[in-house]
């Protein structure tokens, strides 16, 4: 899914690669969320800060859903698995029906053209995208260690990959 991004071998936090399951990548997905998507994974390779306790990277990170659970399911650079956390949706999923529907709602200002309701739109996407980082950062403390915007680009695909519900 990356593309020609440098990635950042020297770093033990570093992520050379975030895939998405199969069925994310064919489901149909809006071009906006798309490049949301593209973006997330180029801003995540390029300066994403992903350390899981007692492992060294950098590291390669599927990300899949399964049961009402996300799956962190971290691999090494050579792809070999390393650490496989399935953590519950459920903390998570007021927040992603909230954003996708800010998400759509904002796109629809864009199409109108009102200023005002976009400014409004992207603020409170903004607001939602920082609370459930730090949700998210909150439930993966102690097991996987990663900086405030780090959060914010895997809540973005995690977004994404909920849309299907």
């Amino acid at each position: 899914m990356a593309d020609t991004i440098s990635p950042r071998p020297s770093r033990t936090d570093a992520l050379l690669d975030v895939v998405l399951d199969a069925m994310s990548g064919d489901m149909p997905v809006l071009e906006e969320r798309r490049r949301d998507r593209q973006q997330a994974v180029r801003d995540l390779i390029s300066t994403g800060s992903f350390q899981p306790g007692g492992l060294d990277g950098p590291f390669i990170l599927h990300l899949a859903r399964q049961a009402g659970k996300l799956v962190f399911d971290v691999r090494d650079a050579e792809d070999a698995p390393r650490l496989r956390l399935p953590i519950s949706l459920a903390p998570l999923r007021r927040l992603i029906k909230d954003y996708n529907l800010t998400v759509e709602s904002y796109a629809e200002a864009i199409a109108e053209g009102n200023p005002i309701r976009i400014r409004a739109m992207d603020f409170g996407r903004r607001a939602l995208h920082d609370e459930a980082a730090a949700e998210l950062r909150a439930m993966l403390e102690g097991q996987v260690a990663m900086d405030f915007d780090t959060a914010r680009r895997l809540f973005s695909l995690i977004c994404v990959m909920a849309a299907r519900d």
